[in-house]
């Protein structure tokens, strides 16, 4: 992963794009995290207008708002015999969709919540103690994309690739070994469970076994990310944002979330739609690496994080991905190239540099 963690230092962030609110001494939305409808982004076109229709910039009140209960974000069971063609069929026309019977122990996803509320409950200038430097990738700290926008969101995260022990000991210099513990045996669950998943969409686009083995091979050694979330209950949610829209850079994101919800997926001509877990689930979505490797036929979802009144949301985010030298570029049975291979170490240069325009930006 280190190579991964190469790339963030040839782009770093000022602090102040890094240090997060003190979330716990406000009593109201401050100036710098009061959001107005659409004009709220950096003089920098970041929104790729093939991810993102005009019709639907961000608003906070977004009109456009779907229930959850249609259209229906695709539940499949991954014991089910047929589950590698329907989890094809979901990142072909949503780009997102929920796992259950995954396989991992319930009692897993309770012990790394706690733990990550364990983490954000601390005062802050404990948490700042861990704070993500300027050219690093892990650690306390905003979300990178922050200064793609000229407003501030109501987020705090907390980034681990490999041991999160050096960090955890600045927090708890006596009691850090519980959260070190939970957090390696998350990763190696996700790893898991991201491998079997890149199996049956590899099968879901017809590739021979040979072609499986070596693709398979190059996953086996994913970059991986673990992002833990934080949305501290908000004086008022109507004026801000937990996360401003965007997309995820690697191949898939595996994601937890807490009971109260709050992210929201972008549907082309049909607007903003709820994701609401099922009980249980886990909850993947495409990434822009899959995008290109699909050739565009399994579409990077846009999605953005609402905030709540009163309840604190906490979302456990799994990266899954491919080391920097990796080159990815579209399968060539899938018909002829939309967009030019590149390794990943350059694109996610790009995309730091271009947010959601990187893909525009490789295609041919």
């Amino acid at each position: 992963m280190s190579n991964l963690c190469e790339v963030y230092r040839k782009t770093p962030l000022k602090p102040h794009h890094i240090i997060p609110l003190d979330f716990q001494s406000v009593k109201s939305v401050p100036d710098s995290h009061v959001w107005s409808d659409c004009d709220d982004y950096s003089s920098t076109e970041v929104l790729d207008s093939h991810l993102w229709p005009e019709s639907h910039k961000f608003r906070i009140q977004d009109e456009h708002i779907v229930p959850n209960e249609h259209p229906s974000i695709p539940i499949i069971d991954l014991t089910d015999s047929n589950a590698a063609d329907y989890v094809g069929q979901a990142c072909q026309t949503w780009g997102i969709f929920h796992v259950t019977n995954h396989g991992l122990p319930l009692g897993l996803f309770e012990d790394v919540e706690s733990e990550a509320r364990r983490l954000f409950s601390l005062p802050a200038q404990q948490k700042m103690k861990a704070l993500r430097s300027p050219g690093g990738a892990t650690g306390y700290g905003s979300a990178r994309m922050a200064p793609f926008f000229s407003k501030s969101m109501w987020h705090e995260g907390f980034t681990i690739m490999g041991s999160s022990v050096d960090h955890a000991r600045v927090l708890w210099s006596n009691d850090y070994k519980r959260f070190c513990e939970v957090m390696d045996e998350y990763q190696k669950q996700m790893k898991a469970l991201a491998h079997k998943l890149f199996l049956m969409i590899l099968k879901s686009m017809g590739l021979s076994e040979e072609e499986q083995n070596w693709a398979l091979m190059v996953q086996s050694n994913e970059a991986n990310a673990l992002q833990l979330n934080s949305y501290p209950p908000c004086p008022d949610p109507t004026r801000t944002v937990g996360l401003a829209p965007h997309t995820d850079s690697l191949l898939l994101t595996i994601l937890h979330q807490s009971n109260s919800g709050g992210l929201e997926v972008l549907r082309a001509g049909v607007g903003w739609v709820r994701v609401h877990r099922a009980p249980g689930s886990l909850t993947i979505n495409v990434g822009d690496l899959m995008h290109v490797f699909s050739n565009g036929k399994f579409k990077s979802v846009c999605h953005r994080a609402v905030v709540k009144r009163t309840h604190h949301r906490v979302s456990i985010a799994y990266f899954s991905g491919l080391p920097a030298d990796s080159v990815v570029g579209p399968l060539s049975k899938l018909g002829p190239p939309r967009y030019r291979a590149l390794t990943v170490e350059e694109y996610l240069g790009m995309k730091a540099q271009y947010l959601d325009k990187a893909l525009s930006l490789i295609r041919i």
